[in-house]
């Protein structure tokens, strides 16, 4: 295959290329999605190391597993798919959900997030690092990825109920530290 950058090569030739084994291919791969699926990692983990060691495990993963990619969908949906699995995983080694009790889920439910349409995704992104890994993890996948708290509960083994505190706690962290920081001179 012959291919001069990252930025002329196909998809198709991509695909192609990492299911042969070609090396240039992969590292092609690796170019094109490493920033953005970075992007996805830190979302997740706490710290850049952390996100560093779900990037790393993620491209293993892809590229030890290309030939169950069918072609359906979109191949980035794929790739990202593997990412947040990744992330998951990583979490689940590490972090431990409690659950709240039904009281305090309703009344953090009701609160209103419209501090978060004044910043910028760059600030959001280092206030939602601040979150525990649980939070995190659930506020990601619920407002992020968009899945339903059904989905969350299987994929993290944790009830529908927990996640819905999970999130409904994250929600209220995060209100707090933006108040914080609009009111901090």
């Amino acid at each position: 295959m012959s291919v001069q950058s990252n930025h002329t090569m196909s998809e198709s030739d991509l695909i192609k290329g990492c299911l042969e084994g070609d090396r240039r291919a992969q590292e092609f791969l690796y170019q094109r999605f490493s920033p953005k699926m970075y992007g996805v990692c830190l979302r997740y983990a706490g710290k850049a190391e952390d996100a560093q060691d779900i990037l790393q495990d993620g491209f293993v993963k892809i590229f030890k597993n290309f030939r169950m990619y069918r072609g359906e969908g979109s191949f980035e949906g794929w790739v990202r798919r593997i990412f947040v699995n990744t992330a998951i995983e990583h979490y689940r080694r590490q972090a431990n959900l409690y659950p709240v009790t039904e009281n305090h889920e309703n009344m953090l439910e009701t609160k209103e997030l419209s501090a978060f349409d004044s910043l910028s995704v760059k600030d959001l992104m280092k206030i939602i690092q601040q979150l525990s890994p649980g939070y995190r993890t659930v506020f990601n996948l619920y407002v992020i990825e968009g899945y339903s708290h059904k989905e969350i509960a299987e994929m993290i083994g944790i009830s529908e109920g927990t996640s819905k505190s999970q999130l409904a706690r994250a929600k209220g962290v995060l209100q707090n530290i933006i108040k914080t920081k609009k009111t901090s001179p």
